[in-house]
C-alpha cells in the first residue's frame, strides 16, 4: 500500500461537476493499493499519517501532527501510484489491486484514519473520474509504502 501525502491549505474533489469533498487545512492523500495489501499496511499507514509531524508549530518548525491541529483529511484512491515504468512509455498497472480487493482495503483504511482522527474524513468516489484541487502547503509532500518502511 502507498500513500502520497500533501499538506494542504485547502483541497477538494469535484465528480461529474458535484463537489464531493472540500476541506480546509490538512491532508489530501491519495491512496494506492496492491492484491497482498492487508490490514496491517492499513493500521501501519493510518498511525503514520495520524503522528507524521508535517504542520509547523509557533515557531514555523514542522513540529506538529495532524492530531495536534485538528486538521481535516480527504483520501483519494490512485492506482496509478503503483504503474511501472520500467518499460516502454506506457505505464503497466498490472501490480495496482483489482476492485473487489482494493474497495474494501480502501473503505478500511478511511475507516481505521476516522477511528484514529476521532472525525470523519472525506472522500473521492472509487474509479470514478474526479477532478483534485489543492492548494499545497509548503509545499509539503511525503510518498510513504508500507512495504518499503525507510
Amino acid at each position: 500500500m502507498k500513500i502520497v501525502i500533501q499538506r494542504v491549505s485547502s483541497a477538494s474533489v469535484t465528480i461529474n461537476a458535484i463537489k464531493v469533498a472540500n476541506i480546509q487545512k490538512g491532508l489530501l492523500i491519495l491512496l494506492g493499493i496492491v492484491a497482498d495489501d492487508a490490514q496491517d499496511d492499513i493500521d501501519f499507514l493510518v498511525r503514520k499519517t495520524a503522528n507524521l509531524r508535517i504542520f509547523n508549530d509557533e515557531n514555523e518548525v514542522m513540529n506538529n501532527s495532524l492530531l495536534d491541529v485538528n486538521g481535516e483529511v480527504i483520501v483519494v484512491s490512485q492506482f496509478t501510484l503503483h504503474a511501472a515504468t520500467k518499460k516502454g512509455n506506457r505505464p503497466s498497472y498490472i501490480k495496482a489491486a483489482k476492485p473487489e480487493i482494493a474497495i474494501p482495503l480502501y473503505k478500511s483504511f478511511v475507516s481505521s484514519l476516522e477511528k484514529e482522527l476521532n472525525k470523519k474524513v472525506q472522500t473521492g468516489e472509487f474509479g470514478a473520474d474526479m477532478k483534485v484541487e489543492l492548494l499545497n502547503d509548503g509545499p509539503v509532500t511525503i510518498i510513504i509504502d508500507s512495504k518499503n518502511k525507510e
